[in-house]
């Protein structure tokens, strides 16, 4: 008896054939101590209802009473019941057995074979390349119901499989699954596999693609559907607000101007290239690099050429297309002397920001061209500045000057309709980045438009012919302070 833990411990018992053990389980329910939920399992829990028992302690359940049961079809990727309740497994026989919340579906087939994963007790899972073969079996029943995921979800699984490994692990992971295929004696199920990663790698005809994420690969257009879904999060929030209209003050060319140092000045400040005020301001007076300080003074020039351009600065995008051509050729712009960071093209390495993992390199095209989608159907300048700031800032498809290049973007939209540029001041800072974190890693878009509204209250505030007076304003504002110092104060 001292091998036995105290049953009273557990919450789940299960009747057992040894005698010794059996004899407890009827004490402990004679005496009320624990009562049976299902057959052959009984719970010391008297406060859960039998369902949520169930529900918790399900696998250890499955491995108990029905040892060598392969956790199968669509539940080997799932990991739970589906939305109706019901989880599959493979055994000896077909049967469906209700317990309470769950229904058991019981598929006859072969037992576990090497690679098979152990799971819970006497419980395993099909291995990866078992369980999309079960996938690609026909069945009747649709929806939750149903042994399989839908077709779609299969080729969104091969395509994710893509971006994360790369081509050449789908290629390894077909010759596996031909093994596995062979053993379990599953050849349609494999021929249908065959057939949709050859459409997946352009090998063979993808008009038997039916996710749109895996056509726009098989069209050499594949893109990042994490971000697709931030983006549409980001779109319809935009579209349940009314924004009030800012006109621009800055209607001289002297007026344009200063906005245009300063707005070069932030924007280069923000991102790490800090001049003291005279130097950048003698940078642009002169059109000259300071000597002990060339690349960095050349970003000051670039950002300022573009974003002084009133032609310029009214150019937005009608098409995809015109927007990658409008990004690489400002890129072009900015960065025309950084030459090893390949100004006017798209990265191709991979990029990251401390713990943000920016869009893939071989995804950046598609991902901007599927996010444009949403662009198109914002009306106001303003959410339209806000949408096409945040899609370059979350793609970021240059390996440098992504910031400075996503706030050009901004503003352009806001130039074309007279509206108020924005500036981000140097005080601002952990409030800009903290917002566009906050929309990235919690998918919450209220507080980065309500960062960006603040900033375009400041911005709005900045408007004289005279940059000594500007400079004056800013100082009350705390605009040069870091963050630690101050906050930003609207005068």
């Amino acid at each position: 008896m001292e091998n036995f833990k105290p049953l009273h411990l557990s919450e789940i018992l299960f009747a057992s054939s040894d005698s010794k053990q059996s004899k407890m389980v009827s004490s402990m329910k004679q005496k009320g101590l624990i009562k049976k939920i299902a057959p052959r399992v009984y719970t010391s829990n008297f406060e859960d209802p039998p369902q949520a028992i169930i529900r918790r302690n399900l696998f250890s359940i499955l491995g108990k009473l029905y040892p060598q049961a392969i956790l199968s079809h669509r539940s080997a990727f799932e990991f739970k019941p589906t939305t109706s309740g019901d989880i599959f497994l493979t055994y000896t026989y077909t049967k469906n057995i209700s317990l309470p919340g769950v229904t058991i579906r019981f598929l006859k087939g072969q037992g576990p074979i090497e690679g098979d994963q152990p799971f819970v007790a006497d419980l395993f899972v099909s291995q990866q390349e078992r369980a999309f073969l079960e996938n690609l079996q026909i069945t009747k029943n649709i929806e939750s119901k149903s042994k399989v995921l839908s077709r779609s979800d299969i080729e969104e699984k091969l395509d994710q499989m893509i971006r994360i490994h790369g081509e050449n692990h789908l290629h390894q992971f077909r010759e596996k699954v031909k093994k596995i295929a062979r053993k379990l004696s599953m050849h349609q199920e494999y021929k249908k596999l065959n057939h949709l990663i050859g459409a997946l790698l352009s090998s063979k005809p993808s008009s038997i693609l039916i996710s749109p994420l895996t056509m726009a690969r098989a069209f050499g257009r594949p893109y990042d559907p994490n971000r697709i879904q931030l983006f549409e999060t980001l779109c319809q929030f935009l579209k349940q607000i009314e924004f009030i209209k800012v006109p621009d003050p800055n209607v001289s060319n002297v007026q344009f101007r200063n906005f245009a140092f300063y707005e070069s000045y932030f924007s280069n400040y923000i991102e790490g290239t800090t001049f003291e005020l005279n130097e950048a301001k003698k940078i642009i007076e002169t059109k000259t690099p300071l000597p002990h300080r060339v690349d960095d003074s050349h970003d000051i020039l670039g950002t300022f050429e573009i974003v002084n351009n009133v032609l310029e600065m009214n150019k937005i995008p009608s098409t995809a297309e015109e927007m990658m051509e409008l990004l690489q050729s400002r890129h072009q712009i900015l960065l025309k002397y950084r030459t090893s960071n390949n100004p006017g093209k798209f990265k191709e390495q991979n990029n990251r920001a401390g713990n943000t993992f920016f869009v893939d390199y071989n995804l950046v095209r598609g991902t901007l061209s599927k996010g444009f989608d949403y662009y198109k159907i914002l009306d106001h300048p303003f959410a339209k500045a806000a949408y096409i700031h945040f899609l370059i800032s979350e793609v970021h498809p240059f390996m440098d000057g992504n910031g400075r290049i996503a706030r050009i973007m901004m503003n352009a939209e806001l130039v074309k309709e007279n509206r108020s540029k924005i500036i981000i001041p140097t005080v601002y800072r952990d409030d800009y980045l903290g917002a566009l974190r906050l929309l990235t890693r919690k998918n919450k878009p209220k507080v980065y438009i309500q960062m960006l509204q603040r900033a375009l209250k400041f911005s709005v505030t900045i408007c004289d012919n005279d940059m000594v007076e500007i400079e004056n304003h800013l100082n009350q504002c705390h605009a040069f302070q870091e963050p630690s110092e101050s906050l930003l104060k609207i005068v």
